[in-house]
């Protein structure tokens, strides 16, 4: 499938379901409960967030859509409806694949060597220049799913960024959506909440560069692939 183009939300959701499947499989799929917990943990974070259960709900609904999660209904005693993602499906990625996508998803740009220390609990690489090589190849796919960033000034590592959508701070989730025919879940007003679910977290200010560099790259990518589309129908494929 086409790379997609995701929301905050749900990069954010996505990437807790990831990271969640190989961190604490014995707890995956995700109820909701638990899926927003992940999403709005302070740990392992980059932007920390409040969303809420509507949004997240929206979110994973959305990702459904999209091919990239899945409900997995009550069964073997269980009385909650569960989440899981499909990025392994829809996108062919392996456990280190899956692990790096995750954690950027999570932090936002990275290091290899920061990627390397902060998915050890998901995947293992041997060393930083095996994280960096597993990064290189999600960077040459014909549809790439990450890309490496220019070093700023005073930098000694190239950074790593994702390509499944925003890397800014997170963005008011879209209105509640119905699953599996259940009335729309709708949580009260607490505190840190928006009206729309999610509190309003600034984004950092050394990501103004990283922003505009990631929509060159963008407007790059997509370039491409409307060559390699035009290429396809001249040669017929």
């Amino acid at each position: 499938m086409a790379v997609p183009r995701l929301s905050a939300p749900e990069c954010r959701v996505l990437g807790s379901l990831i990271e969640k499947e190989l961190t604490t499989p014995q707890q995956y799929p995700l109820t909701l409960n638990a899926l927003t917990l992940a999403c709005n943990q302070t740990t392992n974070r980059d932007p920390v967030a409040d969303y809420d259960d509507a949004g997240v709900e929206a979110a994973v609904t959305s990702l459904k859509e999209r091919g990239l999660a899945r409900f997995v209904h009550p069964s073997h005693g269980r009385s909650a409806l569960r989440f899981r993602h499909a990025a392994d499906e829809a996108l062919g990625l392996e456990v280190p694949q899956r692990a790096l996508v995750g954690v950027l998803l999570l932090r936002g740009p990275q290091t290899p060597g920061e990627l390397r220390s902060r998915t050890e609990r998901m995947a293992a690489f041997d060393d930083v220049h095996a994280a960096e090589t597993v990064l290189e190849e999600l960077a040459s796919r014909v549809e790439p799913l990450v890309v490496r960033l220019e070093r700023l000034p005073g930098q000694k590592e190239s950074r790593y960024a994702h390509l499944l959508g925003d890397a800014a701070a997170p963005a008011a989730p879209a209105p509640a959506a119905t699953v599996a025919g259940a009335e729309p879940l709708v949580s009260g007003d607490g505190p840190g909440r928006t009206g729309e679910g999610v509190a309003s977290v600034p984004a950092p200010a050394g990501d103004a560069a990283v922003r505009d560099e990631l929509s060159r790259l963008r407007a790059e990518v997509d370039g491409l692939r409307r060559d390699l589309d035009a290429l396809r129908r001249e040669l017929g494929a």
